[in-house]
């Protein structure tokens, strides 16, 4: 996982690379993607292809030590699963995103 910050995406937290034929996955904080509302800073978009693809928050309620919770967002669970899962870090959670993202075995 690549973390990067520069001029052009300032708002860019961390990068997948692609892997095979799937395209890189971005993690961008919410408050950066969505104009409306407000947002913790622990709340974040991911992207692919430049769409939202899914999500990354920490949430209160939450499995003990698991408190961050990923989610595929609506219209992106075709083919796919599990959908959503809880993990003990946002890297952790960046991580199970892809492997559902990817399809690839849990």
């Amino acid at each position: 996982m690549e973390q990067r910050q520069d001029a052009e995406w300032p708002e860019l937290v961390h990068k997948l690379p692609p892997r095979g034929n799937v395209t890189a996955l971005l993690l961008k904080r919410a408050s950066a993607s969505r104009a409306s509302g407000e947002w913790n800073d622990d709340d974040y978009d991911v992207l692919a292809d430049g769409a939202v693809v899914g999500r990354i928050l920490k949430v209160r309620a939450a499995p003990v030590g698991t408190p961050r919770m990923w989610t595929l967002g609506y219209g992106h669970h075709k083919d796919r699963t599990p959908t959503h899962g809880y993990e003990a870090t946002r890297e952790a959670a960046m991580a199970a995103f892809a492997k559902s993202w990817r399809r690839e075995e849990f």
